[in-house]
């Protein structure tokens, strides 16, 4: 039996593993004194070719669950070639770190797919922000 958070093709929850995952790609470590955060795919980037193949595999688990999601192809294509693009120069030295560090792929997928999430499943919209006043 397919257990419900990891699993499911339920919207609720590849919103939550799609987020999750690109906190930790992108912006998961703060650089001190600078307050700059990168995430893993910069730091397995400094690992030369076997680095930036884990970081374009864990990217193209973002690409898969939007798949699953029912995207159009167009969508899948664009995250594709973002992702592709972040690969790709990341296998050049110096500049692939760069790359990493300021072209954030999977910040811009996830991106796509919140925005087919509130059109097509808007009930897994989350209104981010602080609560100024709880409800009675």
């Amino acid at each position: 039996m397919a257990r419900a958070g990891f699993d499911s093709r339920d919207p609720h929850a590849v919103r939550a593993r799609v987020e999750a995952l690109e906190v930790l790609l992108e912006r998961s470590i703060t650089v001190p004194g600078i307050s700059y955060k990168i995430g893993l795919d910069a730091v397995l980037g400094f690992v030369p070719v076997v680095g930036d193949i884990i970081a374009g595999l864990m990217s193209a688990y973002i690409i898969w669950e939007a798949r699953n999601l029912g995207m159009s192809r167009w969508h899948l294509a664009r995250m594709a070639g973002n992702t592709l693009l972040d690969t790709a120069i990341g296998f050049v030295p110096l500049l692939g770190d760069a790359m990493d560090v300021l072209f954030r792929s999977n910040t811009r997928n996830l991106r796509i797919i919140k925005k087919h999430l509130d059109r097509h499943h808007p009930k897994t919209a989350v209104v981010e922000g602080t609560i100024t006043r709880r409800a009675r």
